[in-house]
């Protein structure tokens, strides 16, 4: 009796050191799935972009200005036109001219250029980049010198200055997608009541793509993004052709505190900007373009002689390019 004691010990000590050992496993394996769960459920992180340079911007848009109006037909729109490219080839990027013969409303006819880099050309996820690079021929907005022509700081070469500020990021610090930056010429070469007479070298550019097939993710149009106090709403046909590029981008720049710039709220505002003939060329594009509150229209500079370089204020500009670029970077 003593050993059948022992024996059925020796039993129930088998048995509660299995029993031990299966309920340790089975707590191992709840803690590795749920650690492998928790892994998961972290997601991407977010990719910190590279810091804007608003001073860079800046002088890019002071350049510009220096060559006096970059009036289609003019010396200064052609030393323009070559510094343009100038820079963005020195920043890496594979750049063209593409040309094309225009007539304007007043019956004139000019050999637009605009001017289009790539950066990756390789890469089948892209964001296009674009502005306008030419100036109003005349200040017909003004109340004297109307038939002379605007320095366009902000309208124009702001928008040319925050792209050329990210050309020379993204070669220093290169995202995964790839990234087209398209200038439009004469654009601003139109008169009240005619869309079409507005927009010609995007007009152009949609009916003679750059490279066959061309597409890419969205596109943002940059028009009038340095003035100060700015302020960027949703504009209302950005909404209605991109919204969810619209939405991107308004919720990165509230996400890194400039949403005291880009307002949620919708405006009917743009008659016709380069942005619709890029959505027609099958790219949703979106327009980041200042808004006047009091006017419910343009600022109070627009296409006057207003527009000169002591417009341009160095905090908008970081707001909106450090935004695109935390667009630019975080984009799969």
């Amino acid at each position: 009796m003593v050993q059948s004691g022992r024996f059925k010990n020796k039993i129930l000590l088998l048995f509660f050191v299995t029993t031990l050992f299966f309920l340790a496993s089975c707590r191992n394996e709840t803690e590795q799935t749920t650690e492998t769960v928790d892994i998961k459920n972290v997601g991407v992180k977010k990719v910190t972009a590279p810091d804007f340079n608003a001073d860079s911007a800046y002088a890019y848009i002071k350049a510009q200005v220096d060559f006096g109006p970059r009036v289609p037909g003019t010396s200064s729109h052609a030393k323009c036109a070559d510094y343009l490219v100038s820079k963005l080839k020195s920043y890496g990027l594979e750049t063209i001219v593409q040309r094309g013969t225009v007539q304007t409303f007043d019956k004139k006819q000019f050999t637009l250029k605009n001017i289009i880099a790539t950066f990756k050309p390789e890469a089948q996820s892209r964001i296009l980049i674009c502005s306008h690079w030419d100036t109003r021929p005349f200040a017909d907005s003004d109340t004297k010198d109307k038939d002379k022509p605007i320095d366009g700081a902000n309208d124009g070469a702001s928008g040319v200055g925050v792209a050329l500020e990210i050309a020379r990021q993204i070669s220093t610090i290169q995202p995964n997608i790839g990234i087209d930056i398209i200038f439009f010429d004469l654009e601003d070469y139109g008169t009240s009541g005619d869309n079409e007479s507005w927009c010609l070298g995007s007009q152009f550019w949609a009916k003679n793509l750059h490279k066959t097939n061309y597409y890419a993710n969205f596109g943002v149009l940059l028009d009038m993004v340095g003035g100060p106090n700015a302020i960027f709403p949703k504009e209302s046909k950005s909404v209605e052709y991109a919204s969810a590029a619209v939405d991107k981008v308004w919720k990165a720049a509230s996400n890194i505190g400039y949403g005291n710039y880009f307002l949620s709220q919708t405006k009917e505002f743009v008659g016709v900007d380069d942005h619709i003939y890029v959505n027609q060329a099958g790219i949703p594009c979106i327009d980041i373009i200042e808004y006047n509150q009091a006017t419910g229209g343009f600022g109070d500079y627009h296409h006057t002689h207003k527009d000169n370089i002591s417009l341009i204020d160095k905090n908008t500009l970081k707001a909106v390019g450090q935004t695109l670029l935390e667009v630019i970077y975080n984009e799969k």
